[in-house]
Parts: structure tokens; sequence; C-alpha cells
């Protein structure tokens, strides 16, 4: 259903409600729309936000985007594999990296225009009449019972009021959450002394190395250069002690600021220049009963790994199957407690990782950065070192050390698994999340042996063959000889997939699978609609 501010049903009912319908809750309102739920979202602004926040998104995000069908159509707007220099006040490189693939079959970093990226996931949730948009709506209310929750929802352009109710709700309503300050939810950490002025530029004709990511380690004035697609370039610049901050923002400044690094008046046009804080902060807890926090209105970090938008893009895709799962009784309620207890410690390791990057960005004192300098060099010829950085390990790979997974742990628990090219029974080549279908599924190496436990359950079995084989009925062709290698190094000849791709249990050659979670049912049909532009092979 497209955007509309028309009133609502005093009674309307929902299974999830989105508050907020910026790339968190766009997200979510796409996985539950091809999830078939029925989904209300609210959003107080009236149209997309213009000013482009998010610069960058990562391979993982890519392959929660391709779930809903939108991967290649985002990949249309992107910058890939762009290169990445950490420099001196003088512009010569102590640090340099190109990310290398980790497995999910995208490109390891790509470089976004956000308004461009909302605009295309907006336009997904239109493929489903079963979500229902209300812009220029704000949730000023919530009551909880122990059937749902019902929120009481004000239309700002006429100031009609409405009672909605849903299921459960999905709070995407950023940093300053009214959701999260309405459940009396701390939200604890620090905000930066230092304010940034970010710039969004037009690019009027190129200059050289304009298609590099720098960071500027200048202790004079750090800076960051960011290719965006498009057409569009991104400056950010510290308001230092003793600047006027609103005069920072002026065209004349701006093109000052950039003047330094040789960009001309006719290389850019200046689209616009906002002032900035940079924050760390966690939300005491993610889940208050039916009400979940997701992106900024959970956590938010500093934007040196750019991973912000990612983290929240995470987070909605750990958290809607299971909703899907528990409303459609697959699951126990139960099960929802996972979330935090899966999303909060890895967003935590990657938000130290992105404030220990921003340290080294934003040196000021002189004899300390002069240090940082030599010593980088120096360590970033050592074997070992240069392939870290190269590798940029500074982004946590996210594996569940608790949550919804089974007992004992293995090697294999709680990681996602890598994502290649396979070869489905019908002889089609593609992506495996596309072969897999977003469901619980038996991954076997080899000849398959009997789980009685989950085929009782009437989970479905695929047998991974290797490179060379025939496509045949309940296997997989290991095209890209990934999947194998994969479960050897990790021990397993079966593994239990969730429906994220996330291993719930793993057992060695003859031995049986720990039991499925326990009140798991699920249906004997799939309730995921026909998937929308799989990826295959062309």
């Amino acid at each position: 259903m497209s955007e509309t501010t028309a009133e609502a049903g005093a009674e309307d009912v929902y299974d999830v409600a989105v508050i907020g319908y910026g790339p968190t809750g766009v997200t979510a309102a796409n996985l539950l729309g091809a999830m078939g739920l029925r989904v209300l979202v609210l959003e107080r602004d009236a149209a997309i936000f213009t000013r482009a926040r998010a610069i960058s998104t990562d391979e993982e995000v890519i392959r929660i985007w391709q779930r809903i069908g939108l991967a290649e159509r985002l990949k249309q707007d992107m910058l890939t594999e762009r290169d990445v220099d950490f420099v001196d006040a003088d512009g010569r490189p102590f640090i340099s990296a190109r990310p290398t693939p980790r497995g999910h079959g995208h490109p390891p970093q790509m470089f976004i225009y956000q308004p461009a990226l909302e605009q295309v996931l907006r336009d997904g949730v239109d493929r489903y009449p079963n979500v229902k948009i209300l812009v220029r709506h704000e949730c000023l209310r919530l009551r909880q019972d122990a059937d749902g929750v019902e929120l009481t929802v004000v239309g700002t352009a006429d100031d009609s009021v409405h009672r909605l109710r849903a299921s459960y709700v999905i709070a995407a309503d950023g940093g300053s959450s009214l959701t999260r300050a309405q459940l009396n939810i701390g939200y604890e950490g620090t905000t930066y002394e230092d304010r940034w002025v970010v710039i969004d530029t037009k690019m009027l004709k190129p200059w050289p190395d304009h298609d590099k990511l720098r960071f500027h380690c200048d202790p004079a004035r750090p800076a960051v250069d960011c290719p965006t697609p498009l057409g569009h370039h991104r400056w950010e610049f510290p308001i230092l002690p003793g600047d006027d901050e609103k005069q920072l923002t002026t065209e004349e400044a701006v093109y000052r600021l950039v003047a330094r690094y040789g960009i001309s008046r006719d290389s850019i046009d200046v689209l616009r220049a906002t002032v900035y804080s940079h924050h760390v902060r966690f939300a005491s807890r993610f889940r208050m009963g039916r009400v979940f926090l997701a992106g900024d209105a959970a956590h938010a970090m500093p934007p040196w790994i750019g991973q912000g938008m990612a983290a929240g893009v995470r987070d909605v895709a750990n958290l809607c199957w299971k909703l899907d799962a528990v409303l459609r009784g697959e699951l126990p309620e139960s099960i929802l407690d996972s979330y935090e207890a899966e999303r909060m410690p890895h967003v935590k390791e990657v938000t130290k990782r992105a404030v220990f990057v921003g340290r080294i960005i934003t040196e000021r004192r002189r004899p300390v950065a002069r240090v940082r300098n030599g010593a980088l060099r120096a360590l970033d010829r050592v074997p070992g070192f240069g392939d870290w950085t190269q590798n940029s390990n500074w982004i946590p790979v996210a594996r569940y050390a608790a949550g919804l997974q089974a007992r004992p742990r293995t090697k294999a628990t709680g990681h996602q698994i890598p994502q290649p090219w396979v070869t489905a029974p019908d002889g089609t080549r593609v992506r495996l999340d596309d072969a897999l279908g977003g469901r619980w599924v038996l991954l076997h190496a080899g000849t398959a042996v009997a789980q009685p436990a989950w085929n009782l359950s009437g989970i479905s079995s695929l047998t991974v063959t290797p490179v060379g084989s025939g496509p045949a009925e309940g296997t997989l062709v290991d095209t890209d000889g990934v999947l194998l290698p994969w479960m050897r190094r990790h021990g397993a000849v079966t593994l239990a997939l969730r429906p994220d791709a996330y291993v719930y249990a793993a057992a060695p050659g003859g031995a049986l699978l720990p039991p499925p979670p326990q009140g798991f049912t699920p249906s004997t049909t799939s309730s995921t609609p026909p998937r929308i532009g799989a990826s295959t092979a062309q």
C-alpha cells in the first residue's frame, strides 16, 4: 500500500506495528510484508529525510536485503570495492586497505547515497498490500496488555487521533526515540565533545583519487573524504575551539575547508552542510514485553567504520523471522528473549571497534600522531598485521555465543553459514539463501544421517554434493567449492540452519543433532510467499 495520511479505522488490528520508517523500519516492513503478516508503519515525517547520513554498508547487510528481493536493484545505485586510506597531514598513507569478502556473496563494502537507497526500499514495501503506511503520524502512547499493544496515534497533518492495536511493536524511531522514553528504558553512554560539520556535495568534475575513501588524520583538523554514488561526494570536518558553528556551515566556509585538499569551486556543488554530534549509547534493554527497540533507538555509535545503519538492519533481520514464528505458533514467545541476547553483545563489540578507529583518525596531539604514523606504517608491512587491516577486521563477524541455539555448542554453532553460488535440484545456479528459502533446513555433507527428532517436525533436508556433481532431487551442488570445506573446518557433517542461515545445531559424522527448540511446531506448508527478484546466475 502506498504511503498515505488517510485515517485508520478505530479498531484496526495488526500483527506488528513498526514505528519509524528509516532504513531500519523500512527493512522490517519489507521482511514482515514478505512473510505475509499484517503490518502497520508509523512515520512522523512526510517524506524521506533528504540528508545522506549513512554513507556505506557491507556484504552482510546486502545479504539481508537479498532476502526481500532488492539486493540487485540496490547495488545498481552503489559504489563497490573502493580503496580505504588513512593518510597523514601531508596526504601520505600510513594504512591502506581494500576490504576482502567474508563469504556473504556480495561485495565486501559498498558506498551508498542514503535517500536513493531508502526510496528503493520504500518502493519495495509497495509490493505488499498487507503493509499499511501512515506518514505524518506519531505514536503518543503505548499500553500493553496480555493480548497485545494499544497505540494512541495522532495525525500531525490534521490532529486526528486513532487507537490501533498490534500484537507486537518494533520501535525504530531513532536516537531520540519517544517509544523508549515512554517505556522508561535507560539510554546510557557518552556524547563526544567535538561536533562535526557533515557536507554533502554534487561532484561537477572528478579530481585525483576522488573514488577513494580517505581519513585525513591531520592533528590540525582531521577530515573524512568519501565517495558516494550517483555523482555525490561526502566531506566531514570537526568544529574546533574558536570556530563559529553557524558560519562553518556556510557555502563560503565549506569551499575554504575543502580547498586544503585541492578541491576547487568548479569541482563540487555544495548541497547541504549540517552539524552532528557523535554518540556512544546503549538502551539498558532491547525488549520490554511486546515492544522491541531496534536501530538507533536501541544503540548509537560513532560513524568511523560505517556500521550505524548496518547494525539496525541486522537488528530487524534477527527479530522479524522470530516474530513471524511466534505469531504463527511455530515457536514459543520465550524465544523472543534471544533477540537481545544475540544482538546486544555484537553491537557493543562493533561500537568498541568504531571508537578505536575513531581515536586513530581524530588524534589531535602532534607528538602522538607522529608516533602513530610511524608505528602503523611499520606494522602495515608486518605479515599478519597487514592482512588484518586489508581484511577490515575492525568489523567483527557476528557469531552468537548465546541465544536461540542448541546445547551443547559446537565449533559451528552460532555462526552464519557462508553464501556461495550453488546448483539447485532443478539445475538452476542460485545463491545459497535463495535455495534455502528462509526456512529451517538440515544440510548434510555426504550421505544423510536420519535425524528422527527433526524429521518428525517435517523439516526439509538437503545433501550438499561436491563441485562437478549433477543436480538431483534433495541436493545442492557446492558449485563454488565453499560449503563442504566450511563444514569440514567446523567439524560438522550435519547442520540445522535457522531461517536466517545461522547454525542452530551441528553434528559430526554419524551423530544425531541435538533436538529442535522446545515447543517447535513448524507449519507443514511454507508461510513465505514466492521470492521476488531472487538471485540467479545470468
